[in-house]
């Protein structure tokens, strides 16, 4: 079992940043591919961003390429992804997700690829 602590959060205005944090709990929480994903009021959840468990390969939404920076830290069981630039069509729930395949060399910006959610952190960006 794998629990998800997303944090950073907050509300910025259009062009400036902010780092979002996913702790991972549990042994083998490292060896996990991670996911990030978004939610707007009144949208369906999307994706934005996807990391293989090594954090050598990602992949990114083409809304948020060149933007937001997917990376993790696997000896301290955390993931982030940068945002830079932020936009107000960027407001939304961001969650964390891993999957509970180990060991996946490839990232997934499909959400039905993953098991273990977060409770999500908001961002808010204002024009």
């Amino acid at each position: 079992q794998v629990q998800l602590v997303e944090s950073g959060g907050g509300l910025v205005q259009a062009g400036d940043s902010l780092r979002l944090s996913c702790a991972a709990s549990g042994r083998t929480a490292s060896t996990r591919a991670m996911g990030w994903f978004r939610q707007a009021p009144g949208k369906e959840r999307e994706s934005v961003a996807a990391s293989s468990w090594s954090g050598d390969s990602a992949d990114y939404a083409d809304s948020v390429k060149g933007r937001f920076t997917i990376s993790r830290d696997n000896a301290k069981n955390t993931g982030y992804l940068q945002t830079n630039t932020l936009k107000p069509e960027d407001t939304a729930v961001y969650y964390c997700a891993v999957r509970k395949r180990l060991y996946t060399t490839y990232p997934s910006l499909r959400d039905d690829d993953y098991d273990y959610w977060g409770q999500g952190t908001q961002v808010t960006v204002s024009s």
